[in-house]
């Protein structure tokens, strides 16, 4: 589970239908009803809603092979965030129908499905007791490191993550100036290198050890 190829999937390859996404274009949005689920077949996706002060909290990143809108399904809900392409993007809708009848039909399919549903609240809660106790510092190193594996290519090598202030506090939980002000840090510390909104990371390692300090 939690990839476009899987096999059950092919069961309603003909239900599927497959849309594209330009940068910044809202794929669902939080408080619409579940139509489906969605899986990313190219670009990248975040997902986020607002605080109650009406700030950006980034919830989860999502690439290529990942299915978005599950939970909203299985609880029969509206969505509880927004999705939005981070890059051009081509995601595939498999309609609420079809995806309730690979339930009934696929217990393998099902048994996939709770797993990944465990999965994503394990993570959940990493990251809210990450927001409640880790310093900002912390926070920046470790939003950089799920974006470096967010965008990381398939082949070796020195690559610039695109993302832009906004985006990276949201992921943070801070504010825009402070994410800027340690990122101007980081730089001068030779621990990355900043183009406009692109991002090159320079040393992983010290990076790592810095996001794991208060884990």
């Amino acid at each position: 589970m939690g990839n476009c190829q899987m096999s059950e999937l092919s069961l309603v390859s003909v239900g599927k239908v497959y849309q594209v996404y330009q940068k910044g274009q809202v794929i669902f949005r939080k408080g619409s009803r579940a139509a489906g689920l969605y899986c990313i077949r190219e670009g990248k996706v975040k997902l986020s809603k607002l605080t109650g002060d009406g700030k950006e909290q980034i919830i989860r990143l999502a690439k290529e092979g990942d299915v978005l809108g599950y939970r909203s399904l299985m609880t029969n809900d509206h969505y509880t965030t927004t999705a939005v392409a981070l890059s051009d993007c081509v995601v595939c809708l498999v309609p609420r129908t079809d995806f309730f009848s690979i339930i009934e039909q696929n217990a393998q399919f099902s048994h996939s499905l709770m797993r990944l549903l465990a999965k994503a609240l394990g993570e959940a809660e990493e990251r809210i007791l990450h927001a409640a106790y880790k310093p900002v510092r912390e926070r920046l190193a470790e939003a950089l490191l799920l974006l470096h594996h967010l965008y990381q290519p398939a082949l070796p090598g020195p690559f610039s993550i695109p993302i832009t202030r906004e985006d990276l506090a949201a992921l943070m939980g801070t504010a825009k100036e402070t994410a800027s002000r340690l990122l101007s840090e980081f730089r001068d510390e030779g621990l990355v290198i900043t183009q406009g909104s692109r991002i090159t990371l320079l040393d992983l390692d010290k990076i790592g050890k810095l996001s794991a300090l208060y884990d």
